[in-house]
C-alpha cells in the first residue's frame, strides 16, 4: 500500500517561491508516473505538473509553464513541486499523485493521492 504526504504549504505573497514535498510511505515506490494536481474552492481538481519517475518527458499545465519545476529524488521517494513568481490565482490546495499505469494530465489515471497541502498567495 502506498500513501503520499504532502507539506510545503502555506501563505506567501505574490512573487514569492515555495517547493512542496511529496514522500511515498511504501518499502519499494516506483510508479510509472506522478504528478502534482490542485484544487481552488469552487473549482475542480486541475493538473498542475507531471513527470515519468524514471525520467523523460515531463508535463506542465499552461499555467505552470516556466514557473513550476517537478522533480524527484529516487532514493528519498519523494516528488518535489518547485514554485516560483507565484500568483493569487495560484491559491488552491496541492496534492501529489501517483500512477502504475498510464502518464497524463487526467486525474483518473492516478490511483494514490496524498490529503493535499494548502497554498495561499496574497496580492
Amino acid at each position: 500500500q502506498v500513501q503520499l504526504v504532502e507539506s510545503g504549504g502555506g501563505l506567501v505573497q505574490a512573487g514569492d517561491s515555495l517547493r512542496l514535498s511529496c514522500v511515498a510511505s511504501a518499502r519499494t515506490f516506483s510508479p510509472n508516473a506522478v504528478a502534482w494536481f490542485r484544487q481552488a474552492p469552487g473549482k475542480e481538481r486541475e493538473f498542475v505538473a507531471g513527470r515519468y519517475w524514471s525520467g523523460g518527458n515531463t508535463l506542465y499545465a499552461d499555467s505552470a509553464k516556466g514557473r513550476f519545476t517537478i522533480s524527484r529524488d529516487g532514493a528519498q521517494n519523494t516528488v518535489y513541486l518547485q514554485m516560483n513568481s507565484l500568483k493569487p490565482e495560484d491559491t488552491a490546495v496541492y496534492y501529489c499523485a501517483a500512477s502504475y499505469g498510464q502518464f497524463g494530465t487526467r486525474s483518473s489515471i492516478y490511483g494514490y493521492w496524498g490529503q493535499g497541502t494548502q497554498v495561499t498567495v496574497s496580492s
